[in-house]
């Protein structure tokens, strides 16, 4: 975001005056749309309302802008020449369509970040840079590339990758696949987003998990899906509870992440994986897995996915390079029969035509080369690390306040506020400390419900992020007491 030059010698509301002139000369605030009021746009800039002010009266007295009492400020629509011209209503356009913008605390999230760079984050979902392997991933791009033609690739996806992967699935989650089975895609969520557009239809209805990271996608509402809940529990899902659901509603899909699950870091209970694949064979009902966290696990050997003891071809498996090496590879895929592969390709070729062909040569290469289990093995050691240095001080500072589940892989702590709380108010209240999370609500639990994600805060943050969690904590329940 543009912020003005304190060290300019022109004044500050003259600088802020002549960027937001220039942004509604570029179309960016069009005649008659609403700009951000003073005290917001002071936050954005970091500097003084009174500061905002001076710069709106400059542009009033302009006739750029103009301010209605109850109405606020707006682009004015009579200064843009002496013949009237409508122009579009971009706001009505904005707010429709079908598709859902994010829910209100991930936008709210989202800003927080953006406007506060220090601040520490146990929001993002994803690896820390130094989580990430950033040496090994530069080692390869600077190697040189053979590459006669830049042009579109195949819309299922670079074919080396696809062979590596074929590779990669049967030494490390027992998959047995063909590279013609596989559709490479730009991760879970258009993994995701390509199932809910091409194989449902608005008013089908969908088992998801319950909490679960897909109540947190408005692409399910937007698609016209109706959602219906599978209790999650310290063993998993219960899998009579899908039976029951088939019979009420004639679910079409569930969609399961049963390997240290996101949010609450559970893993579904050996005898239920069987019950569950025994469930939806009895009923023909599919099954999309998806596995972002398995190869974490921090002892032992991984959990074996749901799609390894598939022997009827129920499950459709997504995966990707986002949780366990970098999510700016943009990288992911999706096992599943050849019939439904094309169907997702043509659908994906119809709206990108084909993923970039440079991080999936990347992907394959590093999948291939001597520095994939190194940094596997240093990732889970770290993330434990993490994980046990966030546990140690919420039992320093607030052993009475939050009682969590231990996870055995993953990258988040699921967390319950013992006392009930307000968390639109103890999210505010974290923020205005420098410090940030996830409400349960996002995905589907009540208020007393947060998720901590340890991964993407720096080690040396943890102790103060948690210390300035607990002080929000106490400060709101002491405001709702």
């Amino acid at each position: 975001m543009w912020k003005p030059d304190r060290k300019s010698n022109q004044p500050l509301y003259q600088q802020i005056a002549d960027d937001l002139e220039q942004r509604i000369s570029y179309g960016e605030f069009p005649p008659g749309s609403l700009l951000p009021s003073e005290r917001k746009l002071a936050d954005q800039l970091g500097v003084n309302r009174s500061t905002v002010v001076l710069a709106y009266a400059e542009l009033r007295s302009l006739g750029i802008i103009e301010s209605r009492s109850g109405s606020g400020t707006r682009v004015s629509r009579t200064k843009w020449g002496a013949t009237p011209k409508h122009t579009p209503n971009w706001h009505r356009y904005a707010e429709g369509g079908n598709f859902l913008p994010n829910l209100p605390f991930l936008r709210r999230i989202r800003v927080a970040l953006e406007q506060d760079p220090s601040i520490i984050d146990f929001a993002s979902g994803e690896l820390a840079g130094d989580l990430a392997p950033i040496d090994e991933i530069n080692a390869i791009m600077n190697e040189k590339q053979n590459t006669s033609y830049w042009g579109y690739d195949n819309p299922q996806g670079y074919m080396p990758l696809r062979q590596a992967l074929v590779s990669f699935l049967k030494e490390y989650r027992g998959i047995h696949t063909t590279e013609s089975s596989i559709l490479i895609t730009s991760g879970s969520q258009q993994s995701l987003y390509l199932i809910t557009q091409c194989l449902l239809s608005p008013g089908d209805a969908v088992a998801i998990e319950d909490p679960s990271y897909s109540y947190s996608l408005p692409m399910f509402q937007s698609a016209g899906l109706r959602l219906f809940r599978l209790p999650v529990d310290e063993r998993g899902v219960q899998p009579e509870d899908i039976r029951s659901l088939f019979k009420k509603h004639k679910i079409k899909m569930m969609f399961i992440n049963p390997n240290f699950q996101n949010p609450t870091g559970t893993l579904l209970a050996e005898e239920r994986r069987k019950k569950l694949l025994d469930v939806a064979s009895e009923l023909g009902l599919p099954i999309v897995e998806d596995d972002p966290f398995s190869l974490t696990a921090y002892k032992g050997t991984p959990p074996s996915p749901l799609k390894s003891s598939d022997a009827i071809g129920s499950v459709l498996y997504i995966g990707s390079f986002s949780k366990i090496a970098a999510s700016g590879l943009r990288v992911g895929w999706m096992v599943a029969p050849h019939s439904v592969v094309e169907r997702l390709a043509d659908a994906r070729q119809q709206m990108d035509f084909g993923l970039s062909v440079v991080p999936q040569k990347v992907a394959a290469t590093f999948l291939e080369s001597p520095f994939f289990d190194p940094h596997m093995d240093r990732l889970r050691s770290t993330l434990l690390y993490k994980r046990d240095l966030i546990i140690e001080v919420i039992q320093k500072e607030m052993p009475d306040l939050v009682e969590y589940h231990i996870p055995d892989g993953g990258l988040h702590l699921w967390c319950k506020i013992v006392p009930e709380v307000n968390d639109t108010k103890l999210l505010d209240a974290a923020i205005q400390r420098g410090v940030i999370f996830v409400p349960g609500s996002v995905y589907g639990s009540d208020s007393s419900y947060v998720r901590l994600t340890f991964a993407r805060a720096r080690t040396e943050d943890i102790h103060t992020g948690i210390s300035r969690f607990a002080e929000a904590l106490r400060s709101t329940l002491e405001i709702e007491n």
